[in-house]
This record gives structure tokens, sequence and C-alpha cells, in this order.
């Protein structure tokens, strides 16, 4: 999709845990980054025109969960808000299409996980298809190493140290929460020296049978790239949602990305269930903030084996 309409990224901010949130709860955990990034934003809380939310009541295995968090924004006097059941890059795009139509200047968008609560292994075996893969309870590092073992017998050997293969284990399991405020035209410039525009957003989503579909490629990150116009001029940054190593091959050849392309500076291309995404958009908005960077790629995903892909494009002004 390409904005009718100038919206930015003016601000973002992130916990930093690298494990479990101890003694936590997902409110206590978001509070002070929604302080940060509203500080930064110079928004009072409850003044952006419209708020969206992403993460994830079945990970925390109680409905309406996100409700809890309203307690950190400050939900009263009342108002606009909105949650996605995805990683939190999507409650990015429902705020940022929100922008666009002109029915909201400003947003706070923010996500939070706690798997830490949980077994996300064996969780999100629930999201598999319900007759022919649920049953046999195979978790994200299995799915994952069926793909790592398709990219080998394809020839696709260049890419992560084998070392970080799936094989040898899940990722460790982080709680954490991240936000950023988005802006329009004026109100961004208002609100930041230099804002990350986004010229283009968007996301496709590949069949739920992985027998369907060809693991060592992902024609739904490409589809959504070349939408987002990522392809129109190359990119100087590249902040990749990579949940398992040999997942960054696949996502290489479908973005076209070659080594000209500074690809994840922020460090880990992981980070917690439902937040990872939105952080990587943070990131590639905060290096052109600082004018690290002119032009950058996002990339989130979703689901078993790169199901479910986002790609947002951010420039700077020159």
């Amino acid at each position: 999709m390409t904005p009718p309409r100038d919206v930015a990224v003016v601000a973002y901010a992130r916990t930093d845990h690298q494990g479990p949130a101890e003694g936590l709860s997902e409110a206590e955990t978001l509070l002070p980054v929604l302080h940060e990034v509203l500080d930064r934003a110079g928004l009072a809380p409850g003044e952006a025109d419209f708020t969206c939310s992403g993460s994830s009541d079945y990970l925390a295995g109680r409905p309406f969960s996100f409700t809890l968090t309203l307690d950190a924004v400050g939900a009263w006097p009342p108002i606009a808000e909105s949650h996605v059941e995805m990683d939190g890059a999507w409650a990015l795009y429902e705020a940022w299409v929100k922008i666009l139509t002109g029915r909201a200047d400003t947003a706070l968008v923010y996500a939070h996980g706690k798997p830490s609560a949980g077994d996300p292994r064996d969780v999100l075996t629930r999201t598999l298809d319900p007759y022919y893969l649920a049953p046999l309870w195979p978790e994200p590092a299995s799915l994952a190493a069926l793909q790592a073992r398709a990219l080998a017998d394809a020839g696709h050997t260049a890419g992560p140290d084998p070392a970080a293969d799936p094989l040898a284990g899940p990722p460790a399991v982080a709680d954490g929460a991240a936000a950023v405020v988005l802006a329009a035209g004026d109100a961004a410039r208002r609100m930041c020296g230099r804002p990350a525009w986004i010229r283009g957003a968007d996301h496709r989503v590949e069949p739920h049978a992985l027998g369907l579909r060809d693991l060592t490629d992902s024609p739904s990150t490409r589809l959504a790239a070349e939408r987002a116009g990522a392809f129109r001029a190359p990119v100087d940054t590249a902040e990749l949602h990579v949940p398992f190593a040999a997942q960054d091959v696949v996502l290489r050849r479908a973005l076209r990305l070659d080594d000209t392309v500074t690809v994840n500076p922020s460090g880990a291309a992981a980070g917690p269930l439902m937040v990872a995404g939105l952080i990587r958009l943070g990131e590639a908005a905060a290096r052109i903030h600082r004018g690290a960077s002119d032009r950058a790629l996002a990339h989130a995903t979703s689901g078993p084996c790169l199901q479910h892909n986002l790609v947002a494009v951010l420039e700077g002004d020159a």
C-alpha cells in the first residue's frame, strides 16, 4: 500500500529484558516503556488520538488479558483504542491505516509478551492445523529444523552459523514490551527532529498447511516487500525478524538483500513473542532518527516457518 498521507514513527522505546521478567505483570513491564516513548514524543498519557496494542490472550492463558495493560496506558477519560491478537507490528499497521484515513493525527502503538508464564513450545502447537499437525504436537524449533533441512537439501548453505541451527534447540524465552508513537505531517515534524516516514507497508500470508508451501522460499515476504515499495530504490538498512537462524537465508533472498545493506545492526533478530516484530520496526526508525540510515526496510513475521510476513519501508528527510 502506498500512503496518500505522510505518516512517521516519531518515538520508540523498548525493554532490555534478556529473559523472564520475574515478579512483574504485563502492565508493570509496559509502564516504564510507555512513559519513555510518550516523553520522547512530547505527549501526555491519553493525548494520542488513537491507541493500538498487540499481544496474545492465548499466550497469557486468560481471555481479554490485554485489557489489564490499559491501567498502564490510562484509559480514563475514555480513549479510542484497539487491539490485535498479533505481534505489535500488526498493531502499528492498523494505527498507520487509521492515520492514513484522516481519522487520527497521532497514535500510540505498543506490544507486550510474557511467554514465561507458560511453555511456548506447547502453546504454539495449538496454532497449527487442527487435523493433521496439531495432534502431533510439533513445537516451533522442530518445524524450523524441517525448514533448515529443506534449505540444506536445496543447497542453500550460505548464511547463518551452523551452530545456531534450530536443531540445537529453541531460542531462550524472553518477556518484554515495546512502544512507538506515529504522527502525521506537521505534527510529526514538531515531535521529532528527523521523523522516520513510513513510505509503504504491506503484509501477506502463506497457506496454513506446511505441505502446500516451499519452505526454502517466502513468496509472502517478497510480495509484501513489492507492494510496500521496497524494490523501487535501494535500502541501506534492513531489520529482519528472524525467529530461527536458518530463516535468515530465506528472508535475504526474498528481499533481495546484498552486501551493501546493513542487516540487523540493532543486534538479536528474534525477541519476546508478540513484541519482536514491533522492535524491528522501532529499531529501523531509531536509526533514521539518529541519522544512521536514510532508507530502511523493516520486517516482521508470525506463524510457523515464516507463514505471515509484514514489510515496511521507512525514510528520513534528505
